[in-house]
């Protein structure tokens, strides 16, 4: 959209259209095998029984919204309008909670009606994405200023190339947690600890939320940019989003920890011991969601660039080459230091995540430093078939 290239992206509108029409019988017939699997997978009866409704309905029902939606919601974010995504979400939710309360106690519906309205939901937020891009596509076309007709010569690499990765970096996240309950089965007040982890993970998650935001507004931002050829303003935006993440860290999240860490431990922690970690950890939850700032904001940065492979390497570097050797160091530590192996292994996971968004932050300064220079770096931007003329000032 930046390198004006409208035939490019009809090209790749109905590529994606393509693959999603692939996608959906494939998990259609996975929410249907999930009925008849249920029964086979060791659960309880009653179990077993709901988890088949569950699964084969949202599985399959995700198959006509979920997937169709992202079609929608890109094409907003590629005009800029991550509004248009909020209220999309926000539609699909007050559908839900409505026939949730409907299905569940007006009809009865149990869990086949918890399901149903979180499919049927999706459907209000799929219609008003729809109609929000068609009305920023008409307005695109009518402007007239789509002036290169070049098209990808590989429109479903281009795609997968950036897809792919990307999700193998999120099958990579969720390795943290398994790591951490593995390391701390083997140490003293494992139940504690492992509670009072999952406690701290959670509040990180909460605080680092507006994090998350500024990321899923970074790809469509880069990717503009990037299409113009405006690496410096690139560089900029970059610099400003990641100075205000780490305002935010500082001035919001610390204050409101510092004042209210101490209420949140007691409420959520059942034991006496639980409650004492949980509330030294929540300590560390400033100082992790700043660690984080570069490495969350540096990867759709990446993708906005065309690149996916830097996400996913940095992605095997933090979670599967930083995260067990840093946590067990920190245990280790902590051990010598007669403290809580918790806190240790928190330091440790603090510290891998440091390294691993230097290490980023270094990469994506010289990647545009070589894109301003004219020189893309290797897996950069894929040209069009055709060349167009030379983007505007």
């Amino acid at each position: 959209m930046g390198a004006r290239q409208g035939a490019r992206i009809e090209q790749l509108l109905a590529a994606t259209r393509a693959i999603v029409w692939v996608i959906v019988p494939i998990f259609t017939a996975i929410g249907a095998a999930s009925w008849f699997l249920a029964p086979h997978l060791g659960l309880p009866e009653e179990v077993a029984r709901q988890f088949g409704v569950y699964a084969a309905v949202l599985i399959g029902g995700s198959a006509f919204t979920s997937f169709w939606s992202i079609i929608p919601d890109s094409v907003v974010k590629a005009h800029h309008d991550t509004r248009a995504t909020m209220w999309a979400g926000i539609w699909s939710n007050l559908i839900n909670v409505a026939l949730n309360t409907l299905f569940t106690f007006v009809f009865h519906w149990g869990v086949f009606g918890i399901a149903l309205s979180t499919v049927v939901g999706r459907f209000g937020g799929l219609a008003y994405a729809l109609g929000k891009a068609a009305q920023h596509e008409r307005a695109r076309k009518d402007r007239g200023t789509d002036t290169d007709p070049g098209i990808d010569p590989q429109p479903y690499r281009s795609i997968l190339t950036l897809a792919v990765p990307a999700a193998m970096t999120y099958g990579l996240m969720a390795l943290e947690a398994s790591v951490v309950n593995q390391l701390l089965a083997t140490r003293p007040e494992a139940t504690s600890s492992i509670a009072a982890y999952g406690i701290y993970y959670r509040v990180w998650q909460f605080s680092f939320m507006p994090i998350i935001a500024a990321s899923v507004a970074v790809l469509p931002f880069v990717a503009r940019l990037s299409g113009e050829r405006d690496f410096a303003a690139v560089r900029r935006g970059l610099r400003q989003a990641m100075l205000a993440g780490a305002a935010y860290c500082v001035f919001l999240v610390t204050p409101a920890l510092a004042l209210g860490g101490g209420a949140l431990a007691r409420a959520l922690a059942e034991s006496e011991t639980t409650a004492h970690l949980t509330r030294v950890s929540l300590w560390l939850v400033p100082l992790a969601a700043l660690a984080s700032v570069p490495f969350q904001l540096c990867r759709p940065a990446f993708e906005g660039l065309q690149r996916g492979r830097p996400g996913l390497v940095m992605a095997i570097v933090r979670y599967v080459g930083l995260t067990a050797p840093f946590g067990f160091a920190g245990m280790l530590l902590a051990q010598r230091w007669e403290a809580s192996p918790l806190f240790g292994l928190l330091a440790g996971l603090i510290g891998a995540s440091l390294l691993a968004s230097w290490i980023f932050l270094v990469w994506m300064r010289r990647a545009l430093r070589a894109l301003e220079g004219g020189t893309p770096p290797a897996g950069g931007l894929r040209p069009s078939s055709a060349p167009g003329p030379a983007p505007a000032p």
